[in-house]
């Protein structure tokens, strides 16, 4: 016997996963997450007993509810299911994942569309954040037909505009979580910076990279993850995350000077591959250290200083970029809103099925 669960399957970004009702979900959240895992047919590298994708990118998650976060509209919780693991992550959240949010809110009836564009609010259970998602709605429904392009997916559709709000110390409360702008991890100069996300960022060439590998040359040099991997769970240490052996924050990135008329080139690991294009969160916070003195980006990233500045990230598909709006202090520097355009198209809705034995 198998139990039908209501959901949508949405492209976010360059991510997609099913979108499910929490209310449509085990209340207890052991079972919540044998189903989810059941969902996505985890542990197994294929997933091919489950609608999972295989990949990092494709084995996402996102559960809705209405928010009694005073501000929001939308509660969003995260989950980053593991592919060969029997794991559920809901430390980070999704950017990308993100940009489905206000588009399955209205879907599902969580929120009511207007004719011309309506500002889905959302919070971000995972990390606390909340995000404004500006989602085109003429005639009161949401259309996923459009002009906007991003790196990473091909073909057009709707843009759906992401202004994230309070994103400084996501997850550490601390802009530097460590105290420090820069510093020495296993003889490499590193950045650990919270804003979105935490990440620890170094220099691709004192990892004796170019920064402008491909995701494919990147993921075969096993002694290259092995060395980002020592660093990431040192970084995860010294800002106060605990032994993050296992999890996927905080983050890992390297930068290097830009080629194509961008900011900065930077390579975005999850962590155990390169990812194919770059995460929304982790380009916010990527951005952020670029306009940052004495940060690893200091000399690397090409930015003008101004307050309100747009930040545009070459990754291995292309480019994403961050609209930025700051103010500095004597000793940092406050971010105000971040601004991020993605899409998202629906794919499918209807039921996924999972034994009922799970639900017992």
């Amino acid at each position: 016997m198998q139990i039908a669960i209501p959901c949508l399957f949405i492209r976010g970004g360059t991510s997609r996963g099913p979108y499910f009702l929490k209310t449509d979900l085990p209340a207890d959240e052991v079972t919540r997450d044998k189903v989810l895992l059941a969902v996505m047919g985890s542990p197994d590298e294929r997933q091919i007993d489950g609608i999972g994708g295989a990949t990092t990118l494709t084995s996402k998650i996102a559960v809705l509810s209405a928010s009694n976060h005073p501000w929001a509209d939308v509660d969003f919780l995260f989950a980053q299911v593991s592919v060969a693991q029997a794991k559920v992550d809901l430390q980070p959240s999704c950017g990308n994942m993100l940009a489905g949010v206000g588009p399955a809110a209205i879907e599902m009836g969580l929120i009511a569309a207007v004719d011309g564009k309506t500002v889905v609010k959302i919070h971000a259970v995972n990390t606390g954040a909340l995000i404004e998602a500006v989602v085109h709605t003429p005639g009161g429904r949401v259309t996923y037909d459009g002009d906007t392009a991003i790196d990473g997916v091909p073909g057009t559709a709707a843009p759906i505009l992401l202004n994230f709000m309070e994103i400084v110390g996501s997850k550490t409360g601390k802009l530097f979580p460590t105290g420090h702008r820069r510093e020495e991890i296993e003889g490499i100069d590193v950045t650990c910076i919270d804003v979105a996300i935490p990440i620890a960022i170094a220099r691709a060439d004192a990892l004796g990279k170019t920064g402008y590998e491909t995701k494919v040359e990147l993921d075969a040099d096993t002694a290259f993850f092995e060395r980002i991997e020592r660093i990431r769970r040192i970084a995860g240490e010294r800002m106060g995350l605990g032994n993050v052996a296992g999890s996927v924050i905080p983050k890992f990135a390297i930068i290097a000077p830009p080629r194509y008329g961008g900011n900065v080139t930077s390579r975005y690991f999850v962590p155990d591959s390169c990812h194919s294009a770059y995460a929304v969160t982790g380009a916010i916070c990527v951005g952020c250290c670029s306009l940052i003195k004495g940060s690893v980006a200091d000399g690397v990233a090409t930015v003008t200083g101004s307050l309100e500045e747009t930040v545009v990230i070459e990754h291995p598909s292309g480019k994403i970029s961050v609209s930025l709006v700051t103010k500095t202090n004597d000793s940092s520097i406050i971010v105000e809103r971040a601004g991020v355009v993605r899409t998202a198209r629906l794919l499918f809705s209807g039921y996924v099925h999972v034994p009922a034995s799970l639900w017992n």
